[in-house]
Parts: structure tokens; sequence; C-alpha cells
């Protein structure tokens, strides 16, 4: 008889699957993917498990339970001709991208909890921990369908990495 081999609880900041485009959710299924592929449980609010509080409460209690977290920063909000730092001497007009503001208060979450961490971003997505240097966290690009074979073994690598320090965190290594 063979053993199921045990899933480590990880926990996903993302956007509801309704509110992903065709691309996105393409995305998110490369790495829900990798997730199985690694022996890992997708964890998220709403998805996985449901409110019996504010949703604030429940990712804290959620996050108790993982030992490691992802974001995925897909672009929620387009600002095409807005002003950034309106007032003072840097102030420019920008096109810019957001993420859902979920993302950015997960990710706090997540690392104030110790937790290893792994972001990914589209491109246009900047701002919090979506910004290059602002963590100890390297940002990394959303993967698509139009990765070459070698980019998803990098990525599968980069992936390989991230999981032995959520191996580790669980075991209390």
């Amino acid at each position: 008889m063979q053993v199921p081999r045990m899933r480590f609880p990880i926990f996903v900041s993302s956007p509801s699957p309704e509110n992903l485009s065709p691309e996105q959710t393409a995305s998110a299924e490369i790495i829900l993917r990798l997730v199985k592929r690694h022996q890992l449980e997708w964890r998220a609010l709403g998805r996985s498990d449901y409110p019996n509080d504010l949703p604030l409460k429940e990712v804290l209690r959620m996050v108790r339970h993982c030992a490691g977290g992802i974001i995925l920063g897909f672009e929620q909000y387009r600002m095409t001709a807005g002003q950034v730092r309106r007032g003072s001497s840097r102030a420019k007009t920008a096109d810019m991208s957001f993420p859902t503001p979920w993302n950015q208060l997960e990710a706090g979450i997540l690392y104030g909890a110790g937790l290893p961490l792994m972001i990914f971003r589209e491109p246009a997505v900047e701002g919090g921990v979506f910004d290059e240097g602002n963590t100890e966290v390297f940002i990394h690009e959303m993967p698509t369908t139009t990765m070459s074979r070698r980019s998803l073994g990098d990525l599968n690598v980069v992936f390989q990495n991230w999981v032995a320090k959520v191996q580790q965190y669980y075991y209390g290594d």
C-alpha cells in the first residue's frame, strides 16, 4: 500500500478566478501546476478556506497554519492618465498598473510571520512589494503560456529552491 505524501500548506494571494482574464488564468494555472508538482497545498481565502470572521482575521488565522506564501501580482486596476506624487517636486503624469490591494496586505502578513515568500508580478504591475529592491524577496515575472521550455525549466528550479525553504520552515530547521 502506497502512503500519500504530505502536502505542505502555502498561502496564495491572488484575485478570485472570476476577476482574472483568460491570460491571467493561464498564468495562475502554471503556478498551480508547480504547486501540485512539488506536493504543496494551495490555500487561499475564498478558494480553499471560507471566512467565518472578518477577512483580515481569517487571513491571519490561515497564515498561522501555512509554511510559505506566494503573491500573484495580476493587474486589477490601470491608471492611464493619472498623476503620481501630486504637488511634490517629483510629480509626474503616469500610466500605471496596480494589483489587488489584498496582495500588499497579505504579503505584509506573510513577511511578518517569517514565512518563505515568492512574489510574481505582471510586467506593468508596480508599487509596494512589487518594487524591485524594496524587499529581501526577488520579484519574478509572471509565467505565461508563451514562455520557452527553457524558461519554464528555470522557473521550476527557482520554485524547487523556494520549496526547500518551505519544507525547512515547516520542520523548524
